[in-house]
């Protein structure tokens, strides 16, 4: 144990939906997006993006892809999702790679940066997108385990890779993370998540001042879904809970590709005057 913080063990597989049972979800999460126009706003960038294998983050790649960057997929979860991904972004015209990991191990982070550097001798984009959650209805229902392991996953993850891209990061290179809207609202069930993402707010805005960030031109922002329709919720909020789930006052939850034009926005030159900031995509709920 180091610096009072012991690193917990990572979740069972069976946590999670796997490829097959994701198939079956209803509806169909959607990374796709129908009408998008692409105008190479990230001609020759490389892009590192977190939970690229699925929901939010493979929606990302997909638009970076379709924008002319090359990408690097991470992932913990299914290896034929992140495969899915990577073939979409090989048909678009652009080079994809895939690294899977656990995002809380530093030396996992740093082997990422390695393959990234030997495959594209760059990287111009740094995309923190994963996360876990669990739901939890009582304080004390809440293990230390679980709680030690969503901060490892969510904000020590963000850590340990910002941590080691930034000295390979290029001038005027950008870092976006994901927050979320319960960073500003809170949510009873999802706790020690929202914690997280309140932290994720407050890092965003402290690297993006940091003087060695500065020097550099390296802009640093965030992206804040509301409810997204994406294999995360349906595997982790009970059946009965999902009635009421995604309740927006556009009336709708939002989709994966309805998020990811925002990370365009923040990774292209149209947001060169845009640092420390929160986008929300949240379907009208006020944030504070």
């Amino acid at each position: 144990m180091k610096g009072g913080f012991k690193m917990t063990q990572r979740r069972p597989k069976e946590d999670y939906l796997m490829a097959d049972q994701r198939a079956n979800v209803s509806p169909k999460p959607e990374i796709e997006h129908p009408t998008y126009h692409a105008a190479g706003k990230l001609k020759g960038k490389v892009a590192i993006i977190t939970g690229g294998d699925s929901g939010i983050g493979a929606a990302v790649a997909l638009l970076y892809a379709r924008e002319g960057a090359d990408v690097v997929i991470v992932h913990y979860e299914s290896a034929q999702d992140a495969q899915t991904v990577q073939q979409k972004i090989t048909a678009l015209g652009q080079q994809a790679l895939v690294c899977q990991g656990d995002v809380g191990n530093p030396e996992f982070a740093a082997d990422v940066v390695q393959k990234t550097l030997q495959q594209f001798g760059q990287i111009d984009i740094l995309v923190n997108n994963a996360g876990e959650q669990h739901v939890q209805e009582k304080i004390g229902d809440i293990s230390d385990q679980q709680f030690g392991r969503t901060f490892q996953t969510n904000l020590f993850g963000q850590f340990y890779l910002t941590k080691a891209v930034v000295p390979h990061l290029s001038e005027y290179g950008t870092i976006i993370n994901t927050a979320s809207i319960t960073a500003f609202q809170g949510n009873p069930l999802l706790m020690d998540y929202s914690a997280t993402k309140g932290a994720i707010i407050a890092w965003t805005r402290a690297l993006s001042q940091n003087t060695e960030i500065l020097e550099r031109h390296i802009r640093v922002n965030a992206v804040a879904p509301g409810p997204i329709w994406t294999p995360l919720i349906p595997a982790t909020f009970p059946k009965e809970k999902l009635e009421s789930w995604g309740e927006t006052p556009l009336g709708r939850a939002g989709k994966a590709y309805e998020v990811a034009p925002s990370y365009v926005f923040l990774a292209a030159v149209d947001s060169s005057f845009i640092t420390g900031q929160t986008i929300h995509v949240n379907g009208g709920d006020y944030t504070s």
